[in-house]
């Protein structure tokens, strides 16, 4: 029971986030009004994307410096696993896009299209993988063009909007969530959601890298 402390924690967290995101207070303000609400799990999903490709480039440069197999496949399901709440968090943020900017897509917001570029980056990356056939020539260039897509992603979300002008708050001049519209009691919900969305993407790529591993060592077994 003990190393499942952290899923305990996950489902806790989670459930805690549905029950505060829909019957908790929030700040009543212009244009966001409820929408606001969209903030614990829009944003939390786009941590749990960045840990994901964040942990699957480190397991690609371990296997770039010990080629084990181990290492390629967490790279691997750690960074679908990414793909998966990268897509998760634009579906909600164009839900949120269109209630408060009046569109599904505002083809002006750099961070929009940025975050569109980066998943197209990683998706290319398991287009790329299916490509091999041989299991070591697949690792190896997979964990270069990995280690290409985590350094472009970063400038693409992180940097360029903040020079540029977005809509989104903290980029381009627009100021971030503050005290005005974060109050304390929607702080009492985010931070949690934040923990249970990326210990939720933890558990889905473990037990991705479990099958993986299980259905390897079984064609291992079978060749």
């Amino acid at each position: 029971m003990k190393k499942h402390w952290w899923k305990v924690l996950c489902v806790g967290c989670l459930f805690y986030t549905i029950i505060g995101g829909f019957l908790g207070t929030v700040p009543r303000l212009d244009i966001l009004n409820e929408t606001i609400r969209n903030l614990y799990f829009h944003v939390p999903m786009w941590f749990c994307m960045t840990v994901m490709f964040t942990v699957s480039m480190v397991y690609a440069i371990k296997y770039l410096n010990n080629p084990l197999s181990k290492y390629d496949i967490v790279a691997a399901e750690f960074a679908n696993t990414g793909i998966l709440f990268g897509i998760l968090g634009i579906i909600t943020g164009m839900i949120w896009a269109k209630f408060t900017w009046g569109d599904y897509w505002v083809k002006e917001d750099y961070k929009l299209n940025g975050a569109a570029i980066s998943l197209l980056i990683y998706l290319a990356y398991m287009v790329l993988r299916s490509s091999f056939d041989d299991e070591q020539q697949r690792a190896k260039i997979s964990a270069v063009y990995n280690i290409f897509a985590f350094s472009a992603m970063i400038p693409l979300i992180f940097i360029l909007p903040r020079l540029t002008d977005s809509l989104h708050p903290g980029n381009g001049g627009n100021p971030g969530f503050n005290s005005y519209d974060l109050d304390n009691n929607m702080r009492m919900v985010f931070y949690p959601a934040v923990i249970g969305w990326i210990l939720l993407g933890v558990w889905i790529a473990n037990l991705r890298v479990r099958t993986r591993t299980i259905e390897e060592n079984q064609e291992n077994l079978n060749a």
